[in-house]
């Protein structure tokens, strides 16, 4: 399929190329037939550089496909020509990585790390059927797929924060332009406002992600998407309330009186006030994010199957009594993890709060 890909590309440049060259060197000299001034100009500002793209382009994929592979295949033969005391291994799959090890062990060495398994690789050499119990090489033991839960637990931590963090951030962003907008402007604009917001949150947010999981496989972005409709809501009352109160304050009026834009009195008067309320609800946000998206993978509505989460582990967990460290690890790590996000929110909040600043 990519030889006759490469074999049509290159026959459209060769062609287009000729078309092109006989073009630019006949068209408009009398050579077949004269164009008018602004034919000349639309052949010399558009269809000029349009063949000049393709034939770019036939040159790039030439060389791609055809001198780039001759010389890897040149390279890599004086390579093996050179080749001596060596044992080449193919097939890096169960036999190759016993083979492999046991060469390190034999004749070298290697810097393992820590966790030497990817959280979607399988372990053939279990001792027990899966799910297995830890043991030296599986410190937290593995699922019932006989994939490492340590390697798994990295993983969806991570993705957890990642997800925790992105719909916070961009919650807060919109909640706060659109509380700042209300509680400036006030009157029909915040009633409005307020209408709006009250039928958009009774909407049923986990009927809406059950729908989109029958119809497509949700992924990061779409869950990210489709919490984020909804989530921006919360910061929406702090700030609207703050800047309801300190727009009566006698600078403000001030700055409007000496013509001051209503832009810079939001975000250089008006929101350093809301912005305590708003980082004292962030930690709130954050932990709701994580929780959602656990509880959602615990569902089977979340992540793709198979994708590492710490609510796939819960589930396998609640589908594997007899595995109890499936259930514990999950648990003990989104305690951890929840703990330490509202702790690391709070020193932030103290952080930003000027009335505890130290002279």
């Amino acid at each position: 399929m990519a030889q006759m890909q490469t074999a049509v590309v290159t026959w459209v440049g060769v062609m287009y190329g000729l078309v092109a060259m006989i073009s630019i060197t006949t068209t408009g000299f009398g050579d077949i037939a004269p164009i008018s001034d602004r034919a000349r100009l639309v052949e010399a500002v558009i269809v000029t550089p349009i063949r000049f793209a393709v034939f770019f382009i036939f040159v790039g994929t030439a060389y791609n496909f055809i001198i780039k592979r001759s010389w890897e295949k040149w390279r890599m033969a004086r390579i093996q020509e050179q080749l001596s005391d060596h044992i080449v291994v193919l097939g890096y799959g169960i036999s190759g990585s016993e083979a492999v090890s046991e060469l390190i062990e034999r004749d070298g060495w290697a810097l393992w790390p820590i966790v030497r398994y990817h959280h979607r690789t399988v372990a053939w050499d279990l001792p027990v059927p899966a799910p297995a119990p830890p043991d030296r090489n599986h410190w937290l033991g593995t699922d019932d797929q006989a994939r490492d839960v340590l390697a798994r637990v990295i993983y969806g931590f991570r993705i957890s924060v990642l997800f925790g963090f992105a719909l916070t951030f961009i919650s807060a962003i919109i909640g706060v332009s659109a509380g700042a907008v209300q509680g400036y402007f006030g009157g029909w604009l915040d009633l409005i406002f307020q209408r709006f917001m009250e039928i958009w949150s009774g909407l049923p947010t986990l009927y809406l992600l059950i729908i989109l999981a029958s119809v497509v496989e949700p992924n990061f972005w779409w869950l990210l998407g489709l919490l984020l409709l909804f989530s921006w809501m919360g910061f929406v009352g702090v700030v609207r309330a703050e800047f309801l109160r300190a727009r009566n304050f006698e600078y403000v009026r001030a700055a409007q009186a000496l013509g001051v834009s209503n832009l810079a009195i939001m975000f250089r008067h008006l929101l350093p006030n809301a912005m305590v309320a708003t980082i004292t609800f962030i930690p709130f946000t954050l932990a709701g994010s994580v929780t959602v998206l656990t509880s959602l993978d615990f569902l089977g509505i979340g992540l793709p199957p198979g994708s590492a989460s710490l609510g796939e582990l819960l589930a396998q967990g609640k589908a594997n009594l007899q595995a109890p460290w499936l259930g514990l690890t999950g648990f003990f790590t989104i305690a951890l993890m929840l703990t330490l996000l509202i702790l690391i929110s709070e020193a932030v909040r103290d952080a930003f709060d000027p009335r505890k600043q130290i002279n």
